[in-house]
């Protein structure tokens, strides 16, 4: 190369990293500076903890505004393994976290007199089987029960088979052993102490706490927030905002009016009362929701008490007739008089719009059937982070990260209504208006394939797994009209009897597992109560 030419490319080398430079430093520029948090609770600390952990070495600060006259509703106390990988990125101890929550561990739900009066089935959390040849289990668990050998659905499930015996221990890592690779777990856990724990967490991380009460909120030119006005005179201008202000939605939906899409037509329960007992024998590893006339009933067992409560819609139950209910069932003494909570089923138009993203009952609400509150919390802060905005906020971006949580909300709809449509009961006039009840397209498509030939569709974007819709499904008695035609290329004794040694694996591995509450005792117990 001649001196020439090396000078011209030392030259553009010079000239392309000055151009890189001034880029770097204008895409520094651009980094948001700022994320203010207003509200506390389960929604605000989770928001602060996880941002907090995600976005260390950004120099971005996070506040958050917690008001010391609005209370934490509290009732979310019922968690999905989600709740797992949450404790796992915040690098939070999960030992440390149980015994500051009065937690247990749940791994799944039993349901009581759903599909009628006197039945009940349970929807396990983990894997149902082993997929056969590249078959689902499901379907090679159709064919045998089509054959004539009898193994129960959930008899292939660790997790259904650990609630039934009351066992429990934390997963070991890197196991041959496939029942101990496959059972899910999650947490039934105290909301007041988890805000508790996550915001002196949240603090340890660097998140500043003001105690105040915003006055009013300042919309710019832009239709973006541009500042807070607290009722301590302190006024607070932050780059991002996000929207932990409960059902009102201060910011999205007083100051921004971004609209509520009303899901009621589909699911009409829009009353909760709740009321906290004391705790009566064991503590079971999973929640009960039991069917009543006007809804559903919740059991949620902690270290220190008992949360109960009952969903039910206004047009077939009066608050004094659903209190009276959930007294009557109730087990324990109580400790607290019972709170009526209304809500609307549905979630905000837009989750995120400008410079506000709702979080929690601020960007909707679904019934806690399925214990999904805090997944999405969880959900929502992850498809945040992946489409993390600087000082340009690109619509395209705004836009994406809408449709993937809108995505999440209509699937977990889709999935509480299930639960509903495809009951047997008629003895009240609400379960004979849910046998008739309007059911989404999206819904009513994976219910005709499973009735036709077992299968439902999945992508791996989806929450509730393939196994999931099947212990519903079986659950509720609805069965396919057959199965997979290129099942019966199996064996159809060799088949009964790989089934039979599975459901037999699962049985004597769960049995060498502690009893739940010895476990706890042993392991993480609570720490008394201040």
């Amino acid at each position: 190369m001649n001196k020439k030419r090396a000078a011209l490319l030392l030259r553009a080398f010079f000239m392309v990293d000055k151009y890189l430079t001034r880029q770097i430093a204008t895409m520094q520029k651009n980094t948001l500076n700022s994320i203010c948090i207003v509200g506390g609770g389960t929604a605000g600390w989770m928001a602060a903890s996880l941002l907090s952990s995600a976005l260390q070495g950004s120099h971005i600060k996070i506040t958050l505004i917690e008001s010391p006259d609005i209370a934490t509703i509290g009732v979310g106390e019922s968690t999905v393994p989600s709740m797992m990988e949450f404790l796992r990125v915040c690098r939070i101890n999960l030992k440390e976290f149980v015994e500051a929550t009065s937690a247990t561990f749940k791994l799944g739900i039993r349901f009581d007199d759903w599909l009628k009066p006197g039945e009940q089935y349970f929807h396990p959390f983990g894997r149902v089987g082993q997929d056969i040849n590249g078959f689902a289990f499901y379907q090679a668990w159709l064919k045998n029960s089509v054959d004539g050998y009898g193994t129960r659905w959930v008899d292939h499930s660790p997790s259904a088979i650990m609630a039934e015996h009351q066992r429990f221990m934390l997963r070991p890592s890197q196991q041959q052993n496939w029942v101990l690779r496959s059972y899910g777990y999650a947490l039934h856990l105290d909301a007041i102490l988890v805000a508790r724990y996550l915001r002196d967490f949240s603090q340890g991380c660097g998140v500043e706490r003001i105690e105040a009460t915003v006055d009013k909120v300042v919309i710019d030119e832009r239709q973006f927030i541009h500042t807070l006005a607290l009722n301590n005179g302190i006024t607070i201008t932050s780059d991002f905002f996000i929207d932990c202000t409960g059902f009102k939605g201060l910011l999205i939906e007083e100051a921004l009016k971004v609209g509520y899409e009303d899901w009621t037509h589909y699911l009409p329960c829009n009353r909760a009362v709740a009321v906290q007992t004391t705790n009566a024998g064991t503590l079971p590893p999973f929640t009960i929701a039991t069917a009543r006339e006007a809804g559903w009933t919740w059991r949620i067992p902690l270290q220190h008490r008992t949360g109960n409560g009952y969903v039910y819609s206004s047009q077939y139950c009066s608050d004094d007739q659903a209190i009276h209910t959930l007294l009557t069932a109730v087990e324990g003494e109580l400790l607290i008089e019972p709170r009526v909570i209304p809500f609307a089923t549905g979630r905000r138009k837009k989750i995120w719009h400008n410079n506000c993203l709702a979080l929690g009952l601020a960007a909707g609400f679904l019934e806690p059937l399925e214990s999904t509150a805090i997944h999405l919390i969880y959900k929502t802060l992850v498809h945040f982070i992946r489409y993390f905005p600087d000082q340009d906020f690109e619509v395209y971006t705004e836009q994406a990260f809408n449709q993937k949580i809108n995505i999440d909300y209509q699937e977990i709809r889709d999935f509480i209504i299930l639960h509903y449509c495809t009951t047997g009961r008629d003895d009240t006039e609400f379960w004979r208006w849910c046998q008739g009840m309007p059911v989404p397209d999206s819904l009513q498509e994976k219910i005709c394939l499973f009735r036709a030939r077992g299968q439902i569709e999945h992508t791996p974007d989806q929450f509730f797994s393939q196994d999931s819709w099947c212990s519903i499904l079986e659950g509720m008695k609805v069965r396919p009209k057959k199965y997979h035609p290129l099942m019966d290329a199996f064996d159809g004794q060799g088949l009964a009897s790989t089934l039979q040694e599975s459901a037999q694996s699962v049985y004597e591995t769960v049995m060498q597992m502690p009893m739940h509450g010895d476990y706890i005792q042993q392991h993480c117990a609570a720490k008394k109560m201040m």
